[in-house]
């Protein structure tokens, strides 16, 4: 998909898990950069599919890109806060509106019919080829095969509401087990599972502030908690504690091939913002928490895994770490955008974080740029400047 002398395509290779994340600054790398310009189509022509797209918001819209040359196919006025993530299929990504989440055909550049409404639309998680959406206001988890979305039609789902609304999460496994938290709008205390006829299998109430999944190689799926972290794995919980009394690691990026996962780490109750300068790696074979200090904070946008199991941190010092996650070692530094500082709104801009295949994309809302790095050389690939500036960051990716 990028334009390194290996020249890789996306098809049925994506291991992105990037949750959506932050970004700033420019600098690092050479790299073409020009300035971006909508496509302006002939009325009643349909647009051209863009190849690999990239889909930013900002306030009031969506940026639709091509993923390797990053020039703006279309600009989507959509009002309010929206949220970005990918579908799990190479058209699709899945927008969180103020009405709940609605399907976005990434490729052609607009809506579908498919529509998930509810209140607070949440979490949304691929795993094995399924895609599940978590509604916060009314509980409610839809389970659909990201196939089901090409004719642009509603897909049928496997639906489950939570015993109370809650700020949740879910994922669904191979063999049909879904693992979805328990809480309340007061209060979120651990996760359950149940099995491909919905019948309840485990349950675990010992993960105070349960936020955030991720899956690690072999099935495991990690919950954040604020004391550690709680594992479910050959159909048994199990929890693993942090070295501190307090410790909250409630956003975690997994790979398919790593048996470690990658997560945050805060340990003060009482900030209004905690700006962490250490991360997390969970070894989900030995249930054990190593921390990594990094030297400079890094924000929930920042995370994300690469195509052979590294571990990605986007720094507030603008450097992109890669890190072996076997050794905790940051093994490159890629210089991705200038020094930024995480605002205290967590819906307000900062740089973010998004991962396909080989290719890191790095927005600087500040600057309104956005630029991909090749993971493998650590060279920038490209940039573009927008007519606004960003603030989620993801694409399509390939089913896995």
């Amino acid at each position: 998909m990028n334009r390194s002398t290996r020249a890789r395509t996306l098809t049925g290779t994506a291991l992105a898990l990037a949750t959506a994340m932050a970004l700033t600054a420019c600098g690092g790398g050479d790299g073409a950069s020009s300035d971006a310009e909508p496509k302006k189509q002939p009325k009643g022509s349909e647009a051209a599919a863009v190849k690999n797209p990239v889909v930013a918001t900002y306030d009031g819209g969506l940026y639709v890109l091509d993923g390797e040359t990053l020039k703006l196919a279309k600009t989507i006025d959509l009002p309010g806060f929206n949220r970005v993530n990918p579908a799990g299929d190479e058209d699709h990504v899945v927008i969180s509106t103020d009405t709940g989440f609605r399907v976005f055909d990434a490729a052609r550049q607009e809506f579908t019919d498919a529509e998930f409404k509810g209140a607070k639309p949440g979490h949304v998680v691929r795993h094995g080829g399924r895609t599940v959406l978590f509604t916060d206001g009314t509980g409610e988890v839809n389970v659909l095969d990201p196939a089901d979305l090409a004719g642009g039609k509603q897909p049928k789902t496997r639906t489950y509401t939570s015993a109370e609304p809650h700020h949740g999460v879910a994922i669904e496994l191979a063999d049909g087990e879904l693992v979805t938290t328990l809480g309340t709008e007061e209060k979120r205390t651990g996760a359950l599972v149940l099995d491909k006829d919905d019948k309840e299998i485990a349950r675990a109430e010992n993960c105070p502030g349960v936020h955030g999944e991720a899956a690690a190689k072999g099935e495991v799926v990690g919950l954040g908690c604020e004391d550690g972290v709680l594992l479910y794995k050959d159909g048994e919980f199990t929890k693993v504690d942090a070295p501190d009394d307090y410790a909250r690691t409630g956003n975690q990026a997994g790979s398919d091939v790593s048996p470690i996962l990658l997560g945050d780490y805060k340990t003060d109750p009482e900030a209004e913002l905690e700006r962490p300068t250490r991360i997390s790696l969970i070894d989900t074979r030995t249930a054990k928490m190593k921390l990594v200090d990094l030297g400079t904070s890094y924000s929930f946008r920042s995370l994300a895994r690469g195509p052979h199991g590294e571990a990605l941190v986007l720094g507030t010092n603008g450097v992109l770490h890669v890190i072996d996650p076997e050794t905790g070692k940051v093994e490159k530094k890629i210089d991705a955008v200038g020094d930024w500082t995480e605002p205290l709104d967590w819906q307000q801009p900062r740089p973010t974080l998004f991962v396909r295949d080989h290719t890191a994309y790095v927005s600087d809302p500040g600057k309104r740029q956005l630029h991909s790095f090749d993971l493998d050389s650590g060279e920038k690939e490209t940039s573009v400047t927008l007519p606004k500036g960003t603030n989620e960051l993801s694409g399509t990716v390939a089913g896995h």
